[in-house]
């Protein structure tokens, strides 16, 4: 089972290239993070659950309607609150970039409570299957409300208890909170934390951890060595992007498996791109797939990278694809073109 937390809202985007002040209309999506992860992993064919608190009214209903078409367990999604969260994505083209406005003050998960998460009923109980037991959850989580730091600290501590894997994308956002704050809070929460996501921007930006090495190779190692021993991860994926424009950007990504002391750089990615939101969120999946099915450290940066690719590709915040469209990409040679007959 895996299992993942955290704030869905109702994204509204100017159809096309529109700028909202040109818009007649919105194209609204459902999306967010945890949500995205869970939809993906649905559609590779695991077993995921999301856990998020929605507001009793239509557009809640809506928007559980939406998360339980693709198949993610929503058996613990709490039902309270006045509000979902909204947000506003203004897509990018050519050298202007994409732009987003939150609504998302007050919503039923920001106000949510210590007490209305029951972690040793949500979170699965030892079996035979323990080692595929894995949680996520993002730096948003924490930021969004004044008790979900404590919540979050209380799931990861069940966590640890029953030996249940843990996965974290850093995913700073500093419309949410200041890089200080973001720092002193996640410090609190990354050891309870087994696998990291992150990149080399926020690394020193949260922490001061940073690397004196010019070759980007030996930096990023250095970078995720100092994550491993300064929060105790058995892995640390470091994601790249390099943007070419609002249009083109070439993506790829590295891995440190602090056990073996492997550290595996995919190949680059280039892309254009139908909708970036998510792209992390897929890799993410990725990686969590990728370990679940015991792919060796090269097959399991690739798949991973390789899902980001993809999600550009894809309208909507999270990534619709099988596993096997992804793995096709993943163990294509640079270049390789793979047709569906």
């Amino acid at each position: 089972m895996i299992t993942t937390f955290g704030e869905i809202m109702l994204r509204l985007s100017p159809p096309g290239a529109y700028r909202i002040a040109q818009t007649d209309s919105f194209d609204a999506v459902y999306g967010g993070a945890e949500e995205n992860v869970a939809i993906a992993l649905a559609s590779f064919g695991e077993h995921a659950a999301y856990v998020t608190k929605l507001p009793q009214n239509a557009v809640g209903d809506a928007c559980l309607n939406s998360i339980r078409k693709w198949g993610v367990d929503t058996s613990h999604i709490l039902r309270g609150g006045d509000r979902l969260g909204l947000y506003y994505l203004e897509k990018g083209a050519s050298l202007r970039a994409s732009a987003v406005t939150y609504d998302r003050k007050g919503s039923a998960f920001a106000l949510s409570g210590i007490d209305d998460y029951d972690w040793n009923v949500i979170l699965p109980q030892d079996d035979s299957e323990s080692h595929k037991n894995t949680f996520f959850w993002t730096g948003i989580t924490p930021a969004v409300g004044e008790n979900l730091p404590g919540i979050l600290l209380d799931a990861l501590e069940v966590c640890r208890s029953r030996k249940i894997r843990t996965y974290c994308d850093l995913n700073y956002r500093a419309a949410l909170w200041t890089p200080e704050k973001a720092g002193e809070v996640m410090r609190d929460l990354l050891p309870y934390t087994d696998v990291c996501v992150a990149n080399e921007e926020h690394a020193e930006l949260l922490f001061g951890i940073t690397s004196a090495h010019s070759d980007r190779t030996d930096r990023l190692r250095d970078i995720a060595e100092q994550m491993c021993r300064t929060f105790g991860h058995s892995r640390v994926v470091m994601t790249m992007r390099r943007s070419l424009s609002a249009d083109d950007n070439e993506v790829s990504a590295a891995t440190l498996n602090a056990k073996t002391g492997e550290f595996t750089v995919s190949r680059t990615y280039p892309v254009h791109i139908i909708d970036r939101v998510g792209g992390g969120d897929a890799l993410s999946a990725g990686i969590i797939y990728a370990e679940h099915n015991g792919f060796d450290e090269s097959h399991l940066i690739e798949f991973a990278s390789a899902a980001n690719a993809f999600k550009h590709s894809v309208h909507g915040d999270a990534l619709i694809a099988s596993a096997a469209e992804i793995d096709a990409i993943a163990q294509a040679k640079s270049g390789e073109i793979r047709m569906k007959r």
